[in-house]
């Protein structure tokens, strides 16, 4: 018999099933016995009727067996509406505990109020039976397969690259070094060279969703040091706008899917609405200075224009919502000398890409790339990493089309789309600088 989850029990009634799950409840009374079983998709009622003789063994089963064990049931499911739990219950003619509980939980996983975050770390698997806790999970699974449904339909490809790595992806900081064999490695900072490589061997246009690090001593709510980044690269554009209007779609897509999926979901339990993002505002990076002293009277150095400072981030998003009525913003023309050497700039020496914000937190940096030999090697050269990079500059020698691409930070997007305060609780498992176990 075919394992049955229980969110598809309502398509059982008067048949026989077997599910599996935790217990979450047992009330144990004098002549019944109700399990509150659950699995990922949802709880339902197990009831034993004690004076049953058919259940002796079943009754025996449940003298000593705490709650968290799990069990295999097997029965029929009835539709009952004195049941308060949806409606129905099983009445089981077998049941296996498949595993026990052995002792006491570390803490109530479900009311987290007054447990410390390193302690729910340190047993993560229980921290995760919360309800709330493990929805997060789902809601940003859901979000990369939309996102990666939306590129699948534009017919890109999706590819894995290499983590280690020969060279810093990135810079020279800020990378892991590992030992590997007998020469030394990294564990890279982006997908980005090889995504590169991809434009160059004709792919046209690919994405990658995939782990990327960085060597960060960051402890902010917002930092990790390792993370979940969706990556696209895509060929034959005419300018970085090109690539700002594609993510817009994107966006616009999951976000929309998301919203049918777990809008009630999402109001109940996070107190949050999905507002789908239309037209994307765009800003220069000077008239965000501009605007946020002639709004905000917010005022910095002439030194510190040169990108955006964390108050300005955060006024931004409060920007953004005043005059545009939108949690998104793009903001462009940086300074090509503070961003990495393969941005394609302008004669003026200006990025010719982006930074995406959502409510004043960035989750993308985007550009369209140099895909010209000559002006690669010079630009590699600038920041004397043409030995580094000699492999990559190779990509460039035979033909390569105009291209660009983004990373976007998924972490970071969960976080703030569910008004979590920190990135550790929308990881699976976070790693920070003091944080490697479990």
């Amino acid at each position: 018999m075919e394992l049955v989850k229980i969110k598809d029990l309502n398509k059982f009634f008067d048949k026989e099933v077997i599910i599996h799950g935790f217990i979450e409840n047992i009330r144990n009374l004098q002549y019944v016995i109700f399990i509150i079983l659950k699995d990922e998709t949802g709880k339902i009622q197990v009831t034993i009727e004690k004076e049953d003789e058919n259940n002796k063994d079943l009754v025996k089963l449940f003298d000593n067996l705490m709650t968290e064990s799990t069990i295999k049931v097997k029965g029929k499911v009835l539709e009952n509406s004195k049941v308060k739990l949806n409606g129905m219950e099983i009445i089981p003619n077998d049941i296996v505990v498949t595993s026990e509980n052995k002792e006491e939980l570390p803490f109530n996983y479900k009311d987290l109020n007054n447990v410390n975050i390193d302690t729910r770390l340190d047993y993560r698997y229980i921290d995760l039976r919360n309800e709330k806790n493990k929805l997060i999970i789902q809601i940003r699974s859901s979000l990369i397969r939309y996102l990666r449904d939306y590129l699948i339909n534009k017919n890109f490809t999706e590819i894995n690259t290499p983590k280690l790595i020969g060279a810093a992806s990135e810079s020279g900081s800020e990378v892991f070094e590992v030992k590997y064999f007998d020469r030394k490695a990294y564990l890279a900072q982006s997908p980005q060279f090889y995504k590169q490589m991809a434009m160059a061997a004709g792919f046209g246009s690919i994405f990658e969703v995939s782990s990327v690090f960085r060597a960060e001593n960051s402890n902010t709510s917002r930092h990790a040091t390792e993370f979940t980044s969706f990556d696209v690269e895509t060929s034959y554009i005419d300018s970085y706008h090109d690539i700002m209007n594609l993510e817009s779609e994107m966006i616009k897509y999951a976000f929309n899917k998301l919203d049918i999926e777990y809008k009630d979901k999402l109001k109940d339990i996070f107190n949050v609405e999905i507002k789908i993002p239309e037209d994307i505002p765009k800003l220069t990076l000077s008239e965000v200075y501009e605007k946020l002293e002639e709004k905000y009277n917010y005022k910095v150095d002439d030194s510190e224009k040169t990108d955006l400072t964390r108050e300005a981030e955060k006024l931004l998003g409060k920007l953004a919502l005043d005059l545009y009525k939108s949690d998104f913003i793009f903001v462009t023309d940086y300074p090509a000398d503070k961003r990495a050497f393969y941005h394609m700039r302008d004669e003026n020496n200006i990025l010719l890409g982006y930074d995406l914000y959502f409510r004043g937190v960035e989750i993308t940096t985007g550009a369209q790339r140099e895909h010209r030999f000559e002006e690669v090697v010079k630009n590699a050269k600038e920041k004397n990493l043409e030995e580094d990079v000699k492999f990559y500059l190779e990509f460039f020698k035979h033909g390569c089309p105009p291209h660009g691409g983004f990373g976007l930070g998924i972490d970071r997007v969960i976080m703030i789309l569910l008004n979590i305060d920190s990135v550790k609780e929308v990881q699976f498992l976070f790693r920070g600088p003091n944080r490697l176990t479990p």
